[in-house]
């Protein structure tokens, strides 16, 4: 009987990671959060979205306190070095302003920067299905999400997408 339920939770598991990479957008609730900008103003998620359009873009969402965040910059970095005619978005899950824009600066984080005040378990994260950060989403030039869910350990899978939207 436990063979038969750990093949089930198996399938299941495999079943749900999946399905998260065949988002192929955004939903409407995640389309109309507003974040923060670095001016301490709204902006909507569409709107975000619009500025890049016609450009491969990266949006990572993070956090100034997050190990695994930190501990990605210098791949992230890289990734910006080896593709340098895409568009980086951050969204910052910090829980407060000032330490948001410190980590910006302390990381030297080249891209535009928008924070979701409410945090990973508030509704922008919510709409966006948010279980983990660092969190990659790569949309094409179209705004076409082409990759739903990477972490930190997805940058070769992240590299290769990024290789084939040129």
């Amino acid at each position: 009987m436990k063979k038969y339920l750990s093949a089930i939770v198996v399938i299941l598991t495999t079943l749900s990671c999946s399905n998260a990479q065949d988002n192929k957008q955004f939903s409407k609730e995640a389309l109309s959060k507003n974040l923060i900008t670095l001016d301490n103003k709204q902006i909507n998620f569409n709107d975000i979205l619009k500025k890049h359009q016609g450009k491969v873009t990266v949006i990572e969402v993070w956090a100034s306190w997050c190990s695994d965040c930190v501990k990605a910059m210098p791949k992230l970095k890289e990734l910006q070095t080896n593709h340098p005619d895409v568009d980086y978005v951050f969204i910052s899950m910090d829980k407060e302003f000032g330490k948001w824009k410190a980590g910006i600066e302390k990381h030297e984080l080249k891209g535009d920067h928008y924070w979701a005040e409410d945090g990973m378990k508030g509704e922008f994260g919510k709409s966006i299905n948010l279980d983990w950060i660092p969190r990659y989403i790569i949309l094409d030039k179209d705004n076409k999400v082409v990759l739903y869910r990477a972490i930190e350990t997805d940058f070769e899978t992240i590299n290769t997408t990024l290789k084939n939207l040129k």
